[in-house]
Order: structure tokens, then sequence, then C-alpha cells
């Protein structure tokens, strides 16, 4: 490539300077045009939420502001397709080359490849690199060349691979092209509207979005929390996590670079025998592990976006009951650690991962609510919401991953709060009606003396819900659904049997078996391929022999994720104002299949897996994230 070269950098989820692959490479071989394209209609259902969409917008701020010091400017496009966006740009500048950095959620596999091949067909040269992970999906699979399906083998074989360095060094000036493009400012990108701007107010008192800010969180974490986290990292309240997730997901932080100080600190930790700091550093690189797994299983099986990996649970009777995901998601179950839990979300929107895991699996467990629509709410109201993570936390809790929480698992929320919230100083915070409810009944309020209640001022079903659901219920429920899954799929199994031995047959069917997808990674290389490209999972799916590349296509372009459905036969075609998302983003169709709260439906009216939840906004909800959005976790404004 001639010193003269002119290449179009193209930014996404890689909004740093420092180890930017795409960017180096970019420097190295002459004059450079970064450009940013924000596509609303390509982003499909996975429209980012309020949050999300502030932090983008303070990113690409500190990201411009880093790239003029340095002799460019961030180039803003607004378009309808990023194609085009492209196309447009490599004209006005005569550009021969765009490079970028890989993504691996469906969408984006659908985008990058077909925009790879069209401007190839162009004659444009595409280059694409790895800026997001330790090892590509494709570079790590079993002694059959297959995809592993359980973390623990997935991460024991990545530890045995050879990873390569961060490049640390930064470039320090860069070549503009002397053509220009028309772009827009940051405004009109809009990527938050005049109300929001108001709700999005308090965000930055609490967090300090950009590249830079990025590796001072990191910095901070290792000097002052990381030899403890083995101790600290349950504390709910979240001030002694690393909190580096919204910087990891926008790629303002290379996942090389927290892996290499990581490791720098165990190795020094090594040397003194610090056992606590060899333990911390061990489980610190376990969740590094989780997010690399979380891309490996979006890549190479792109349909857990929508569905379950475990093709059993295509029989599960999901209890699809919007009022009571209403009641989950406004934090009014009457289960205070999950009610508070819920109401930190809501206010600002983070909560520790620990109370992810509670009140995701009383979303899927207690309630049977689907699990993908409580991702999709995650997606909507997450500072950190990052497609590929919370499909995988989703998927595991539910019990829809081969090593995830056993499909008859019911952890008691008030168990869980005695646990990780012995004092009930979180609920407290975040649920001030029971602000002086006794530690003794603070997670279980129903169970307390009436003079008690009396005396902390707490009327159960008034200011203070009795619980939706009991426990005992909710797991007579729980097991009766499991019960129905494996009748279901020992069912379908019976009816698609060979075998002619009547008894082999039988014993054969009635054996629950899990139904865990099959995949080839390992394939050979074309020789006219880079290794550096990016791939996509077009091999044929074993079961119905459909390249992958166009189920791909199908979850982008066939699912219509509409509010309600006006040809659907007994749906109502106006739009009620309740039923929207904290992100007005895609949502679907309100569905009872139950007039029970927690009944287990009955299967010839239930459906498998409904992606989109009946979102709902209360008239009052708007206002409480107006007023506490952004504050840093875990305190509730007074």
């Amino acid at each position: 490539m001639s010193s003269t070269c002119k290449t179009i950098v193209w930014f996404r989820r890689d909004l740093r300077i420092e180890d930017n692959p795409a960017l180096a490479v970019a420097v190295r071989d002459g004059c450079v045009l970064p450009i940013f394209i924000w596509c609303p209609k390509e982003e499909g259902q996975f429209y980012p939420g309020r949050v999300s969409r502030w932090w983008l917008k303070q990113s690409l701020i500190h990201l411009d502001r880093t790239l003029r010091s340095l002799g460019v400017s961030l180039l803003l496009i607004k378009a309808e397709s990023s194609l085009s966006a492209l196309e447009r740009c490599i004209t006005a500048v005569g550009a021969e080359r765009v490079v970028y950095n890989h993504l691996y959620d469906p969408v984006s596999l659908v985008r990058d490849h077909n925009v790879k091949q069209k401007l190839e067909e162009s004659g444009i040269s595409v280059k694409s690199f790895n800026g997001d992970l330790l090892y590509e999906p494709w570079e790590v699979y079993d002694e059959k060349g297959h995809a592993f399906t359980t973390y623990d083998a997935f991460w024991n074989k990545c530890l045995s691979l050879p990873i390569e360095p961060a490049s640390m060094l930064t470039p320090w000036k860069l070549v503009p092209i002397t053509e220009t493009v028309e772009g827009c400012s940051i405004e009109e990108l809009n990527l938050e509207n005049a109300t929001e701007k108001s709700s999005n107010a308090l965000l930055s008192r609490g967090w300090s979005p950009g590249w830079s800010n990025a590796d001072k969180a990191l910095a901070d974490f290792v000097a002052s929390n990381l030899l403890d986290y083995s101790k600290n990292r349950m504390k709910i309240d979240g001030t002694t996590t690393a909190l580096l997730s919204p910087h990891l997901h926008f790629g303002e932080l290379s996942i090389r670079k927290v892996y290499q100080t990581i490791r720098m600190k165990q190795i020094e930790w090594a040397k003194e025998g610090s056992t606590n700091g060899e333990e911390s550093v061990n489980l610190f690189l376990k969740s590094i592990g989780l997010r690399e797994y979380s891309r490996y299983l979006c890549f190479n099986f792109p349909f857990t976006c929508e569905r379950s990996l475990l093709g059993n649970l295509h029989h599960y009777p999901w209890n699809a009951d919007g009022g009571l995901f209403k009641l989950w998601r406004q934090g009014k179950t009457g289960y205070p650690l999950v009610d508070a839990g819920m109401r930190e979300l809501w206010a600002t929107g983070w909560i520790h991962n620990r109370t992810r895991v509670i009140v995701a699996s009383f979303c899927v467990k207690f309630l049977l609510l689907p699990w993908t629509w409580g991702m999709k709410y995650f997606w909507d109201t997450l500072l950190d919401s990052d497609l590929e993570a919370d499909i995988l936390g989703w998927q595991y809790v539910s019990g829809s991953l081969p090593d995830g929480h056993e499909l008859h698992r019911l952890d008691s929320p008030e168990v869980q709060g005695s646990k990780f919230d012995p004092e009930g100083e979180y609920v407290r915070n975040w649920l001030p009606e029971l602000t002086r409810m006794p530690t003794e009944w603070i997670h279980h309020p129903w169970d307390a003396p009436e003079s008690v209640l009396k005396s902390a001022g707490v009327e159960l079903g008034s200011n203070y819900p009795r619980p939706i659901v009991d426990i005992e219920t909710a797991r007579e429920c729980l097991v009766d659904a499991v019960a129905m899954m494996w009748e279901l799929d020992i069912a379908e199994r019976a009816a698609k049997s060979n075998v002619s031995d009547e008894v082999v047959a039988e014993n054969m069917i009635s054996e629950k078996v899990l139904d865990i997808p099959k995949v080839l990674v390992r394939k050979e290389m074309s020789c006219t391929s880079s290794s550096l490209d990016q791939r996509v999972p077009s091999y044929h799916n074993s079961k119905t022999n459909v390249p992958k590349l166009k189920a791909l296509n199908h979850i982008q372009n066939e699912r219509k994720y509409n509010l309600y459905d006006p040809d659907d036969e007994g749906e109502t075609s106006r739009v009620d104002d309740d039923l929207r998302s904290t992100a007005e983003s895609s949502s679907a169709r309100k569905r009872s299949i139950s007039e029970s709260q927690c009944a287990v439906p009955d299967s010839r009216n239930s459906f498998s897996e409904p992606f989109n939840p009946p979102f709902m906004k209360d008239e009052g909800e708007e206002d409480v994230q107006s007023s506490h959005i952004g504050m840093r976790p875990s305190k509730r404004p007074a």
C-alpha cells in the first residue's frame, strides 16, 4: 500500500485511539478519514435505550476531541444505510480503502458482510480486524472442530492459547484527507431529544464516558479494589466493582489492555505470595472470559438472540402475562430485594451483576415470563446494555444453556436478601416505604407482626404491595412448567422416532436428553483470504440445512417488532400510551395466556419464547426516571 493511500476508518463500538488495530493500520499507510455512521433504521429491534445513547454521545464527543488534537476530526453522518454513507464518502474523497474492527451480534454481522461484499465489488479494498476480543470466535473449538457450548470448556481452551499483546502506543499525529465530506453535528445525530436531555442531566455526576476516562477507571480499580475483589465483588451496592462494562461495550477500553494489566498484577502478587490477590485476579479474569464467551455464543449460534440454545426449551410454556411483567418492571412484586433492584435500574440505568441475576431469576422462575422479555427490557434500560452479554446472562439464568441454572432451580429472594443485603441497607435505600422496617423483617415484611408493620408505617397492599405470588405456588408452577416441557419434548421425539424395536424406542424416547446444537468451527482457510478478515457463520445448520447467513438475514429482516399487529384477529388497533418502553423502542402485542397469576398455560394456547415484551410506561414513571437517572450506584436521591 502506497504512502499516499486514502483510508476511511469506520468507527463503531471501538471509540478509542489506543490499541485500535483498524486505526493503527490506516495511520501507518497514509491519510485517514475517521467516520462514525448513525443508522437508527439498521439498529432495528436493538435500537439503544436512552441512557446508552447518552453514553454514546459523550464518547463520540470525547473521541472527536482527541482526534482533533492529533490533526483530524471525526466525521459524523446520520444515514438510512451504512453502505450508502460509506459509498458517498469514498466518492467524495477518492478513498481506496475502508478499515474497521469486528462486531459479532447478528445485525452487525449481516450488515458488515453486505458492506464488504458490495464495496469489494466496486474495487474498494476492505479490511477488518479484531479490536474487541482476546480470541476470534472462529479460533476456539474442541478436538472435533466444533463450537463449545459450556463456559468452562471454552475458557479452559482459551487459557491454553497464546494471546496477541495489546499495542499501548497511540498515534502521535494523523494526516487528514484534504477533500471534504458533508457531515452533521453531534446534536444533529439526535442521540437524545430535549426531554431526554433533562432526564440525562445527572448522568455525568456518576459516570465519565470516553477512552481516556476508561483508562483512568481501569487504573483506579487495579490500584484500589482489585486486591480485595474476591472478598468484595458480591457487595450489591456496587462500590467495589470495576464499573468498566460501559467502557468495554463502546470499545473505549481494549480488552487486551485490561487482560494484560490484570495479568501483570497476578505475576506481581504471585511473587509476593499474595493468595488473596491471586484469587481476586482469577475471579476477575473469569469475568473477562464470560465476556469472550458471550460473543463466542452469539457468533456461532446467532439464533440465541431470540431462542434458547437448548432446543428442548422450544416446548417451554412461558407465561406471557403483560400485567405481571409490568409489576416486575415497576418494582412492585412485594419482594423487597427484587423491587429495590428494579427501582435502582430504572433510576440509574445500572445494577450490580448479582442483583441482575436475582431480578432476572425472579422474572423467569417465579413469574415464568419469557426470558427474551427481560433481556429486551435490560437492553432498553441499562447504561451498559450489551446484547451478547445480556443474551448470555438471561439464557444462563433461565436454564437455556447446558451449564446454566437448573430448570427447576428457584432462588428465594428472602434468602438472597439475607445473604447479599444482611442489614437491609440496600433495600431501605431504594424502597423509602420500608425505611423504618426492622432488619429482622426487611426481606419478608409479609411475615412481620401487625404491631411491627404499624410502627414502621408499612401497610401491606397499600403503600407496599403484598407478594404477587408466594414462593410455594411459584415452585409448584415451575415444576409443572418443566414437566410440561419434557412431556412435549418426549412426545415430539416419539413422533420423529424411526426405531423399529418398540421397547428400545420407548426407552430412548423417555429419556430427558438435552438438545444441544452442534456447529463446525474449524475450517480450512482459503489461500486468498486473510486470517484477519471478519468471518460469518455461513456454514450449514445440521438440522435445517439452511445457511446461517440466511438465518441471520431472517433475524434482521423478517421479524416485525411492532407494538401491535392490526391484522391479528382480536387485537386492538389503538396504540395505548401506556404500552411503551423506556427507550421508545420495539415492542409487541400484549398477550395473556392464563387467568391465574402463575398458572402454567395450556400448551394448546401457549407459544414458544415470544420475543417482544409488552412494554408499558406508566404515567408517573418518566418523572421518576427524570429525577433520579444518573446517580452513582447505589444511592437513592433524597
